[in-house]
């Protein structure tokens, strides 16, 4: 049985789904019409230019994210990210490089048998702040449709938990193991 509610509430046409979580682990969802955004705060006891690396790097990436991975390294450039092994191709233009603070890109999906009709206006924001010799890692991916973005909250979960093992040096946990596991503590609809 989940111990943890969600609570709801509305404010200027926004639904905003928040998950209580004293360690911040737990996305926020807000949706507002027909799409969804999604915001993740890690704290990470690593500098901000090694969790760079972790999140920039295409070896380090395609490790957690289980991807291979393409980026051209510029304001300007491409992402490239197909996932292994289902085959989501996810490729958009790079907004905003400022290493080792900011890394905003598009995000855009390709229609796949498991996402018929991919995902065609998403930005996902990086941000980094150094906090006494610690990370504070803000994700945001918004734009999302709605489904999606109710889809995807569990998997950016269970990604940022394999980042944060990844940085540790621990064993990565299995994602679609770590995906069921984290499934109830987001809305389905």
């Amino acid at each position: 049985m989940q111990l943890l509610s969600h609570i709801a509430k509305r404010l200027y046409n926004q639904l905003v789904i928040l998950t209580p979580d004293v360690n911040n682990r737990i996305g926020t969802i807000v949706i507002e019409g027909s799409y969804a955004t999604l915001q993740y705060e890690r704290r990470l006891p690593h500098l901000p230019e090694v969790v760079w690396e972790a999140i920039t790097d295409p070896k380090q990436v395609s490790v957690w994210f289980s991807t291979t991975a393409k980026i051209d390294a510029r304001h300007g450039g491409t992402i490239e990210y197909i996932s292994v092994p289902i085959g989501f191709r996810r490729t958009g233009r790079i907004l905003v490089w400022n290493p080792p603070r900011i890394f905003e890109h598009e995000w855009y999906i390709d229609p796949h048998p498991q996402l018929l009709n991919g995902e065609t206006e998403s930005v996902i924001r990086w941000g980094l702040v150094e906090n006494t010799g610690h990370t504070i890692l803000a994700l945001t991916h918004n734009h999302l449709t709605k489904a999606n973005g109710l889809q995807f909250a569990p998997a950016w979960h269970a990604f940022l938990d394999r980042l944060a093992a990844q940085l540790d040096d621990e064993k990565l946990p299995d994602l679609m193991e770590r995906i069921a596991a984290v499934k109830g503590l987001y809305p389905a609809q």
